[in-house]
């Protein structure tokens, strides 16, 4: 079976196959992948994938709402966890952006509704050859970023929010000759 290289662990083969790429609107997995695609800033995403049950456990199942109410004590507690990456303007980065989050759903009745309305509320099918023809960042992970940072979140440069388009399925770049593409584009 052919996959776009990158999937060659274990882990990230299930990764590739199941989830990366596949479109969600549901509102506690996109505040999933906002959290874990800041944490992995400066990391490689299989050191984040690997640390994943352990994030949900410290960051209540990734539910905004909770985790927008933890203290600074609770912020101290989670840099002592060696799960998760122990890195304090992460970690606080997180809460502020649950706090982000739930304004954000407020305003547009659902974060979905929000970060899919940068691309039409339909994925942008990319035809990508080579992994090279992947870009770091596009107009639109620049747009979304400017704009989510307006909104007081951190972590969401341009080159993070395309990882995370990706990853929730707004932009398919699975790359040609690639199992998923056939799958997700037909």
């Amino acid at each position: 079976m052919t996959r776009c290289s990158w999937a060659k662990s274990e882990a990230m083969i299930a990764y590739h196959d199941t989830e990366w790429g596949v479109p969600t609107h549901d509102d506690r997995v996109l505040f999933e992948f906002l959290i874990l695609e800041g944490a992995q800033a400066g990391l490689s995403w299989e050191t984040i994938l690997n640390k994943r049950a352990a994030y949900r456990k410290a960051f209540a199942d990734f539910d905004p709402a909770k985790v927008a109410r933890f203290t600074d004590a609770r912020v101290e507690k989670l840099l002592l966890d060696p799960g998760i990456v122990r890195n304090r303007l992460k970690v606080a980065g997180a809460v502020k952006n649950a706090k982000a989050f739930l304004a954000v759903q407020r305003e547009f009745g659902s974060f979905a509704k929000y970060v899919w309305g940068f691309v039409d509320g339909a994925p942008v099918a990319n035809v990508r050859r080579r992994p090279g023809d992947v870009p770091a960042t596009t107009a639109i992970s620049d747009a979304l970023g400017k704009d989510l940072k307006k909104r007081g979140f951190t972590f969401v440069g341009s080159t993070i929010m395309y990882a995370f388009m990706q990853a929730v399925g707004m932009v398919d770049d699975h790359l040609a000759g690639c199992v998923r593409a056939a799958r997700t584009r037909a």
